[in-house]
């Protein structure tokens, strides 16, 4: 049976990493890339855990291999159908144990080809957090802006255009706000953020500079590692102006347009109103933002929350930058974009502003 790190597999040309572990397991954390085909549903992977504590290893083991055997066909003939496809599977499971060890063997006795990750999901994950701070590029060329200002559309137009982009909301899959869930879902979890965060970084990692929006250290059900807070900070700073009209109609826009007619979408406004209820202490306006939510008067929500609790939320956040703040107009994205690659190209490496 061949073994092999997560570093070596990345450097395999056709590799493709099978995920042994439960459908649970597998969407808390895994591989980016990687095809889940487990050994135990997550009713029987409960079912051998609890065995395993009131009658020992061995009878565990006895019952997984009853579990297991009527559906090790099935599994050896999922991996074979990936290896017809010029594809190399990489097993692997929680630890690099007994069920990527066990998948293996039957490979084997098989005659197909058997290769296991080495400490399993376990190894991959302290690898990423060993490398990721290598990784990041020397420079942060941070985007700034009041909510709505279009910094989000600004960096994909960025993106497209070929510039270093680390879109750290899309890693999230969350906005970072109290509404940041509004047609995205849950989020994702560390483990989760951390996979992509780790793959968007390797992408990056012969740029000398990389642009991001500033976005706090929490961003959903995710933390941003320290070093890129840091770089974050002592990063070139560009703010984006754009007026109260144009960030109103943005956010309708985005946020309540594609939506409003879905049958949670009042639900999650009215609980995202109590949120900030708890933080905003002015009783006239909370009591504003409540009288518009029963009229469903979602533009008016949006000029109040901006007037009385994101932007001077925002003012306050600024104060945590170190350097000059060069601005662009932003009520038009693509002329807002053009006058930051213009300014990406008269630095021309030298990263630092002068207005």
């Amino acid at each position: 049976m061949k073994e092999v790190t997560y570093e070596q597999f990345s450097h395999m040309k056709n590799g493709i990493l099978v995920d042994v572990r439960s459908p649970l397991e597998f969407a808390e954390g895994s591989v980016p890339g990687a095809v889940n085909i487990p050994l135990f549903t997550n009713t029987e992977r409960q079912e051998v855990g609890t065995l395993y504590k009131q009658a020992g290893a061995n009878a565990a083991k006895w019952r997984a291999m009853e579990i297991v055997s009527p559906k090790l066909p099935a599994i050896l003939k999922e991996i074979r159908q990936l290896s017809e496809q010029k594809l190399q599977p990489v097993v692997y499971c929680w630890r690099g144990g007994m069920r990527s060890g066990s998948v293996a063997t039957f490979l084997q006795f098989a005659g197909m080809p058997a290769t296991r990750l080495i400490g399993g999901y376990k190894a991959y994950r302290q690898y990423i957090l060993d490398r990721m701070p290598e990784l990041i590029p020397p420079k942060a060329v941070v985007l700034h802006g009041m909510t709505g200002s279009g910094k989000t559309e600004i960096l994909k137009l960025l993106e497209s255009r070929g510039y270093p982009v680390l879109d750290l909301e899309e890693i999230a899959d969350h906005r970072g706000s109290v509404f940041g869930q509004v047609g995205t879902g849950t989020g994702h979890n560390q483990k989760t953020f951390d996979s992509l965060l780790f793959a968007g970084l390797e992408k990056l990692k012969d740029s000398p500079y990389f642009i991001m929006e500033a976005e706090s250290k929490r961003i959903g059900r995710a933390l941003q590692p320290e070093m890129l807070l840091d770089k974050k900070i002592n990063g070139i700073h560009i703010h984006i102006d754009t007026s109260n009209s144009a960030r109103i109609d943005r956010i309708y826009k985005e946020y309540v347009i594609p939506f409003q007619d879905e049958h949670w979408f009042h639900e999650k406004v009215v609980e995202g109103l109590m949120k900030i209820e708890k933080r905003l202490k002015n009783r006239e306006v909370n009591r504003l933002l409540h009288e518009n939510a029963e009229h469903k008067d979602y533009q008016e929500i949006i000029r109040l929350l901006l007037d009385y609790y994101y932007d001077s939320r925002y003012q306050f956040k600024r104060t945590d930058y170190i350097g000059e703040f060069f601005h662009v107009p932003g009520d038009d994205v693509d002329k807002a974009a053009e006058k930051i690659a213009e300014k990406l190209e008269l630095l021309n490496g030298n990263f630092s502003i002068s207005s």
